[in-house]
């Protein structure tokens, strides 16, 4: 294991840009309609749920990472093969995301520029932070915070100042019932990104400050999940729910509207530099779960000497993921979230957690 310590507040910021990462790009929980910022809320409470379960997790094997207690719980041979099937699972979710980041590019602002090209800038500098650990991620994601926020609130403030903003865009409330979004809710957004959270296991035997480790990781889902929530529902309020739905961005093109005294406006490097930040820190902690995991299985005593292969399959993978963008994100409902997300997020924890107690309690009658 890296020898490495990070605070209880920089877990809390990793954690926030993780959860907003690429989930403020794509329309998420729009399978609800206008309701999407409902199921999103609703969605935030099932992901703290999740995130108690990873924590019983950590506090069973605190000084372990989950490939380590995956062995312990079940055994070497099938450890191992769960271990593995995770590690393969964070290297092909990196993948998906490095995607993301570069049809965002191409779609915004080079259009002719080749995908390789954009992915492998972009990798290359994930790289790079990988390289330096752990605690190099946790202090620049400290710095990125900041500024991330500073955005957020300038663009809120630009958006309301521009008259976009029309409420009745949000009615009817509950206008397929209750039952399309809990629907959504449990087959799209209790995964992603809250159930996403799991891949920061990785990181909590570094926190120094342990008793700060639940609060911080409550507060960091409860806050991206109203920001997402928020988030969602200005672009329905500013676009209407029918250009909501048929874009591929919906807070690009939000952004892209903001129009004030006929001077400010083209505002689109304020999305790009938070598309940036959070993207990339999504990416990397996904890529340093894959390295991490690797290192530990087959026992390789150099980690940095696994970052480059890794980081190559996960760029070529990024590009032949699928042929579009259309493609790569209806693989990405048909077979991440309907399959991949509910096994490896929430069963395999929680039957992780099952074989945890008994073997606690067992112990405790000794």
């Amino acid at each position: 294991m890296e020898k490495a310590k990070i605070g209880a507040y920089q877990f809390f910021v990793l954690l926030l840009l993780f959860e907003l990462g690429s989930a403020v790009l794509v329309p998420i929980a729009i399978g609800a309609n206008r309701d999407a910022w409902i199921a999103i809320l609703i969605s935030t409470v099932g992901g703290v749920l999740l995130f108690f379960v990873y924590y019983r997790l950590y506090k069973f094997y605190p000084q372990l990472t989950p490939t380590e207690y995956m062995e312990k719980l079940l055994g070497k041979f099938f450890g191992k093969i769960l271990a593995f099937a995770y590690i393969l699972f964070f290297v092909y979710i990196s993948a998906r995301v490095l995607r993301d980041f570069g049809e965002m590019l191409l779609s915004f602002a080079y259009v002719d520029t080749p995908l390789f090209i954009v992915n492998t800038l972009f990798i290359l500098v994930i790289i790079y932070a990988l390289q330096k650990g752990i605690e190099v991620i946790a202090r620049t994601g400290e710095l990125f915070f900041n500024l991330l926020y500073l955005l957020a609130v300038i663009g809120f403030i630009l958006i309301i100042s521009s008259g976009l903003i029309d409420l009745n865009q949000l009615k009817p409330y509950l206008e397929q019932g209750w039952t399309t979004v809990f629907n959504v809710v449990v087959t799209e957004t209790l995964y992603v990104p809250f159930g996403e959270a799991f891949v920061l296991s990785v990181i909590l035997p570094y926190i120094n400050d342990t008793k700060k480790i639940k609060y911080a990781g409550i507060a960091g889902i409860v806050l991206s999940g109203i920001n997402l929530s928020l988030v969602m529902a200005i672009n329905i309020s500013v676009l209407g729910i029918d250009l909501a739905t048929r874009s591929q961005f919906p807070l690009l093109t939000t952004v892209q509207s903001i129009q004030i005294a006929e001077f400010l406006e083209r505002l689109d490097v304020f999305f790009m530099v938070s598309m940036v930040i959070g993207i990339f820190f999504k990416a990397s902690i996904y890529f340093y779960a894959a390295v991490s995991g690797t290192t530990i299985l087959f026992k390789f005593k150099e980690p940095s000497k696994l970052v480059y292969p890794i980081g190559l399959v996960i760029l070529f993978m990024s590009i032949t993921i699928a042929n579009s963008y259309s493609e790569h994100l209806k693989e990405g409902l048909d077979l991440t979230t309907r399959f991949l997300h509910p096994f490896f997020l929430v069963l395999a924890p929680v039957f992780l957690l099952a074989i945890a107690y008994v073997k606690n309690r067992k112990r405790k009658k000794k």
